[in-house]
């Protein structure tokens, strides 16, 4: 096998493996609606992995800013009550992200 029928195969190869991996949720999305692990992961997943990372990103900010957290936890006060008022998470998100970089930024 000559190098162009090889790189010819390595790319059709890596495009259907890339093709079925996209495919596959679409192909079995009825079966996983219906699956009850599924369900469950879809009801607290997304709260766990928020929670995992506003945690996170506390723990970072706190170190680099000598420990001075008040305007992480002003702009988590609020974006926490956003949320709990008006349930839309780009709204919450992007209040608190802007409340965020001016206090510590002072726009």
């Amino acid at each position: 096998m000559d190098d162009s029928t090889y790189v010819i195969l390595t790319i059709v190869a890596m495009g259907a493996v890339t093709f079925a991996i996209r495919a596959l949720p679409f192909m079995t999305g009825r079966w996983l609606q219906r699956h009850p692990q599924v369900q469950r992961l879809g009801r607290f997943l997304p709260l766990s992995i928020m929670v995992l990372l506003t945690l996170h990103s506390l723990r970072d900010i706190a170190g680099s800013w000598a420990g001075q957290l008040w305007p992480e936890v002003l702009a988590l006060t609020l974006v926490i009550g956003l949320q709990w008022w008006r349930r839309h998470a780009l709204l919450s998100i992007a209040v608190g992200t802007l409340l965020y970089l001016w206090l510590r930024n002072g726009f």
